[in-house]
């Protein structure tokens, strides 16, 4: 059995035959994510709809940041976390134009709540990994993974460290930095992932595409697939309470 961590299945105009297709290969659950109330609101309903396969997280992405809804937004999560396995995709991200002030308070608000749930974080950190780590550790956050860790690698081990995960997805192929972080994380802290339906050059993912993260990983940490298979469902079980 094969989990993909991170998918963006309320983005996916039609869900069942890509759901059909990832189970043909092997992949039996699904962590849908969400970015916003719209999303959150699409992950939660596709979870009903197909409960034996995908199961939400809500969140607050950061490039979803507006000043004037936020609080509606933190409400949402706040109303359904409770019925979420994880919150996400919450964190910062310094490439976008949301100051930086109003990001590191939307993430301490929504890290609150994860810890008022007890409820894991799933992280989006782009340029962003020191301060990103930092407010989470802070936060009291006791599971935490990083999303497509590609950053300083001495950060990487602070937070490997503290406990915390970091998510391997297919641009293992071709990014130097998400191999090398990647390389160094022990395979008992690491999650696989599609981060569908991302395009990974010019190839549109979905979460079939899982096979193709669990073979990088397999070349990269020379593991065979059926033990990195294993350890990273493993893993993504005890992460996610599944």
């Amino acid at each position: 059995m094969l989990i993909d961590t991170h998918a963006h299945l309320s983005d996916i105009d039609f869900v069942e035959p890509v759901l059909a297709a990832a189970r043909a290969v092997g992949v039996e659950r699904i962590v849908a994510v969400g970015m916003e109330v719209k999303s959150n609101r699409r992950t939660l309903e596709l979870a009903r709809n197909f409960p034996d396969m995908v199961v939400p997280a809500v969140g607050y992405h950061p490039w979803e940041i507006d000043k004037n809804n936020i609080d509606t937004e933190i409400s949402y999560i706040a109303s359904h976390l409770r019925h979420c396995v994880a919150l996400g995709e919450v964190g910062l991200d310094y490439k976008v134009k949301t100051p930086k002030k109003i990001q590191w308070d939307v993430f301490d608000r929504l890290l609150s709540l994860a810890v008022q749930f007890a409820k894991p974080v799933i992280v989006h950190c782009r340029f962003s990994h020191q301060r990103s780590h930092r407010m989470v550790a802070a936060a009291g956050i006791e599971r935490a993974v990083f999303h497509w860790y590609s950053g300083p690698l001495d950060v990487l081990g602070n937070l490997l460290e503290d406990g915390f995960f970091v998510s391997a997805t297919p641009a293992l192929k071709y990014s130097p930095p998400h191999q090398a972080a990647i390389k160094q994380a022990p395979l008992e802290r690491i999650l696989i992932e599609t981060d569908a339906p991302v395009a990974y050059q010019n190839q549109i993912s979905t979460p079939a595409t899982l096979v193709d993260t669990l073979a990088l990983v397999s070349r990269l940490k020379q593991i065979p697939v059926s033990d990195v298979a294993g350890i990273t469902t493993a893993n993504a079980q005890k992460f996610f309470s599944l």
